[in-house]
């Protein structure tokens, strides 16, 4: 959703952000190494929250923990979403157009502080669970909280969690801290894979052509913003958030210190992810031992990223990726399932949402019980 772009000054500490917009960030002339460095790590980082993310979307639906459950898109959802974008992108526009950008970058920064804590924790539980060591005790914990008393209580939030989850809490914490102090372009980063690869895990939709209009929607909104407009380029470069994942053009020449980069937006990553996610699903469906879609779609979105890099390089303009990865993410599946003859399966293939299926469970036993 947010453009690819090079040359976008991004805080870490020693600088205001002001750079991107009055373009000294600009003046530095990235060698051709540094800059196929920036755009390749951006491809890179792009790709592991979809691949991990679409893996971890196939078994989130029977998790028991409310925390894990995903989050059904319907057709009307999508409907609505590009224009609930526009408005919350403008929104943001006028704001940093009529406020001092300072204090609402530090508003942004203590709330995303706060989500990118939890991100990161719920993205490091798979892997903190396999390195914990089996000799110390993992307690189980909950938190709960209730409203009201006797048969009218009320359950507000319960939250299970055990020494492993607190683990993962305090390393986020630490990683949280250290982007609140510097911003730093690494920090950033963690949080923006935290949200990418927890975005696809847990957004689901609930057919292919919900995708489609997911898709075509945002495909229309990313065009209009940004080369109908300045808006969309404005509140990426002026909002100090993990919303977009960085590298540095001059990461060979300044080390860790660099501050001219190269940027991807997070809706880039996780609105086709979604969709690959969802085609995953659909092979393992199929009952084949094939994931065909879901690695036709995957190289689809190497492909529509490539050309919008190579693009935005050539004619040194931000790009909307939407519309390269959009055609490609769809297209190349949709032409694969017409060759084998499975268009109509596909096109048919629905997942009812977490309260539905468990709906189901509940008169299945019920029935048996009779």
């Amino acid at each position: 959703m947010a453009d690819v772009e090079q040359n976008a000054a991004v805080p870490d500490g020693s600088s205001n952000g002001s750079d991107a917009v009055n373009g000294t960030a600009g003046r530095f002339v990235s060698s051709a190494e540094g800059t196929a460095l920036a755009y390749g790590s951006l491809l890179l980082m792009a790709l592991l929250p979809i691949f991990f993310g679409a893996l971890r979307s196939v078994g989130c639906s029977k998790s028991k923990n409310a925390s894990d459950m995903p989050e059904t898109i319907t057709s009307r959802d999508a409907a609505r979403f590009p224009i609930i974008a526009s408005c919350t992108l403008f929104g943001l526009y006028l704001f940093f157009k009529i406020f001092s950008q300072e204090y609402i970058n530090l508003l942004l920064s203590m709330y995303f502080f706060v989500l990118g804590i939890l991100a990161l924790s719920h993205t490091m539980s798979p892997f903190m669970c396999r390195v914990f060591p089996a000799q110390l005790p993992n307690k189980q914990y909950q938190l709960l909280f209730t409203q009201g008393s006797g048969e009218s209580k009320e359950e507000i939030v319960n939250y299970e969690f055990d020494t492993k989850d607190l683990i993962c809490l305090g390393i986020s914490s630490v990683v949280g801290v250290w982007y609140v102090l510097k911003k730093h372009w690494i920090a950033n980063n963690l949080f923006g894979l935290a949200f990418a690869l927890n975005g696809v895990e847990l957004l689901h939709l609930n057919t292919v052509s919900t995708g489609c209009i997911l898709l075509g929607g945002l495909f229309v909104y990313d065009v209009f913003w940004v080369f109908g407009t300045n808006v969309m380029v404005t509140v990426a470069k002026s909002f100090e958030a993990p919303i977009k994942l960085v590298f540095p053009q001059d990461l060979l020449e300044k080390g860790l210190g660099a501050s001219n980069f190269a940027m991807l937006g997070l809706g880039d990553i996780v609105i086709p992810g979604i969709f690959i996610a969802l085609l995953l699903r659909f092979d393992v469906s199929l009952k084949k031992n094939t994931r065909t879609y879901f690695y036709t779609s995957f190289l689809a979105y190497i492909f529509g990223l490539g050309l919008t890099i190579f693009v935005m390089h050539t004619f040194k303009h931000a790009q909307p990726a939407l519309l390269y990865l959009v055609p490609a993410c769809v297209g190349f599946p949709v032409l694969l399932a017409l060759f084998k003859g499975e268009l109509t399966e596909m096109f048919r293939y629905e997942e009812s949402s977490p309260e539905e299926a468990s709906s189901k469970v509940e008169i299945t036993e019920s029935d048996k019980d009779k």
